[in-house]
């Protein structure tokens, strides 16, 4: 689908507003709807930008304008179509910037939805990719053809496509599994399954497994249309239901895309300086989460190489840790009236609904979770209602998604309620570093509660800040060029292994105490410590530790 395809669509009353010919003809991948105002980070190449303009204001100035649409332009989209509605019509400045960076610019009418433009684009595109899967004969009957298409008009959920797509078989058990095992959903009694025992089942290939291919799906989150019956259903068919689920994904991914914004406040505010309760507890309620504790707040980097990954593995932990939480891998458990009760729902609400999580009936939320970004531009999860110890059972499910990934991660202890949520998040961001510094290549999730020894808690400090602390107590002793100083830091070294003991330093030195003596000397003249203080010792100590 063209850019000029959609805007010749009569339906939409899309107005254009600048274009140049070439540009009208570039293939339409996707659809983003945002209002940030700097939007690249969720944009990528070849799709239309819906947005209402919230973010414009005409003390703006150009600039803000240029930002934006700098941005687009940086991101690769196709075009962008600017809501009438907020401000009567499409800013001036807008238009002008559109056309200095070369994006094309439509207006969208106040009275046409959003979603009439999403489903316009992905409705065309899921139909292109079914013929593509069954170009002469299509192996879905034309009557579940129709379910599905209406079904994905309404923004159904993974459940709802897997019934239709399957309702005219005998009884069938399918399910869409994520890499790390996690049952997104299932045919109406399907039994549950454990995340690790469907990682097996996938990884034996007694089964079969169609990967779902959706656009935006970071690899901790991709979906695998899974049947235990290699012979239940013909592989054109599960080509087919496949594209449904790519395009249930999708829609998925851009609710969440739309509603990032509260997730993003949320971090902003527990990252600023003693967040106040009452605005903690305001911000948990815009993001669906409980006002009530204990929480867990969670951090993750994966590198500036893996934009995004850090996002879509966190999604994933906190959908895994709430279905793993409740007792079940997903609705398929519930479905089947299986043990563990509410699951899948509440797993779905992780990836569909701007990165929250939920689980339980719909009267009484006994887990949630929200993911977001932080300023800083980390990863951040809060979790309730997750019991100790399922962050850590998760999280190599969670990072063996994606093994060349160095994906890294920090946690604090728990916090009781909103007001502790601010330290939470720092004893987390303190733990991501000394994620970072003791496994910089593996894919490693540290607890602050974990950080008992001095060595492990200095890990945690900056890199830089442990440079310089080094530098500034140990002074010439560094300059390990010279053989005499050299020398004298390998036998502080030694001092300090031995507890402060001359003689036992003189034997593992081969050297004699009064040596030794005249080494320490000279370490207090060029350090300014006296190393008979335990306070000095200590010093020392860490310094040596933070080279």
């Amino acid at each position: 689908m063209h850019v000029e395809h959609l805007l010749g669509d009569a339906s939409l009353g899309l107005r254009l507003l600048w274009a140049e010919d070439i540009l009208l003809r570039r293939d339409i991948s996707g659809v983003t709807v945002t209002d940030l105002e700097d939007p690249a980070r969720f944009v990528r190449p070849g799709e239309v930008v819906l947005s209402g303009l919230v973010w414009w204001s005409p003390d703006g100035g150009q600039g803000k304008a240029d930002r934006f649409v700098s941005a687009l332009k940086g991101a690769g989209a196709a075009a962008l179509l600017a809501g009438e509605e907020t401000h009567g019509s499409v800013p001036a400045d807008l238009v002008e910037a559109c056309v200095r960076y070369g994006v094309p610019v439509a207006g969208v009418p106040a009275h046409i939805m959003f979603r009439s433009i999403t489903d316009t684009v992905y409705l065309r595109q899921w139909g292109e990719l079914s013929r593509r899967h069954a170009p002469r004969h299509p192996a879905l009957p034309e009557s579940a053809r129709v379910r599905l298409r209406r079904l994905l008009a309404q923004d159904a959920g993974p459940d709802d496509v897997l019934d239709a797509a399957f309702a005219h078989l005998d009884p069938i058990t399918a399910y869409v599994f994520t890499p790390s095992g996690r049952t997104v959903a299932a045919t109406a009694g399907a039994p549950g399954v454990a995340a690790r025992e469907a990682v097996a089942l996938v990884a034996d290939g007694t089964g079969v497994t169609v990967s779902v291919e959706a656009d935006g799906a970071s690899p901790y989150e991709r979906w695998l249309l899974y049947l235990p019956d290699p012979d239940s259903a013909p592989p054109r068919m599960l080509q087919e239901v496949a594209a449904a689920l790519s395009h249930c994904q999708e829609a998925a991914n851009r609710s969440r895309s739309a509603e990032r914004g509260a997730a993003d406040r949320l971090g902003a505010l527990l990252a600023s300086p003693g967040p106040e309760a009452g605005a903690v507890e305001a911000a948990l309620r815009r993001c669906g989460v409980p006002e009530t504790g204990p929480y867990r707040v969670v951090v993750a980097d994966a590198g500036p190489r893996r934009p995004g990954a850090a996002e879509g593995a966190l999604v994933e932990l906190a959908g895994l840790a709430v279905a793993e939480g409740a007792g079940t891998a997903g609705r398929g458990a519930k479905r089947a009236g299986g043990a563990g009760g509410a699951g899948g729902d509440a797993v779905r609400g992780a990836l569909n609904a701007g990165g929250h999580a939920t689980r339980g009936s719909a009267d009484t939320v006994t887990g949630a979770a929200v993911v977001g970004w932080l300023p800083d531009g980390c990863a951040f999860a809060v979790l309730s209602g997750v019991s100790d110890g399922v962050l850590g059972e998760v999280w190599s499910l969670v990072a063996g998604c994606a093994p060349e990934v160095a994906l890294h991660g920090g946690t604090g202890a728990p916090a009781d309620g909103p007001e502790g949520l601010g330290g939470a998040l720092a004893q987390a961001q303190y733990a991501l570093t000394s994620a970072r510094t003791t496994a910089p290549d593996a894919s490693v999730l540290t607890d602050a509660t974990a950080l008992t020894s001095l060595d492990a808690l200095l890990t945690g400090v900056p890199a830089d800040v442990r440079s310089a602390y080094s530098r500034t107590v140990l002074g010439p002793l560094l300059d390990t060029d010279r053989t005499a100083t050299a020398v004298l830091l390998s036998t502080l070294e030694t001092f300090l292994a031995c507890d402060g003991s001359w003689a036992r330093t003189a034997q593992a030195l081969h050297l004699h105490v009064n040596t030794v003596h005249y080494r320490i000397q000279r370490i207090e003249h060029f350090t300014g410590r006296d190393l008979s203080r335990l306070r000095d010792r200590l010093d020392l100590w860490a310094a040596l530790l933070c080279r």
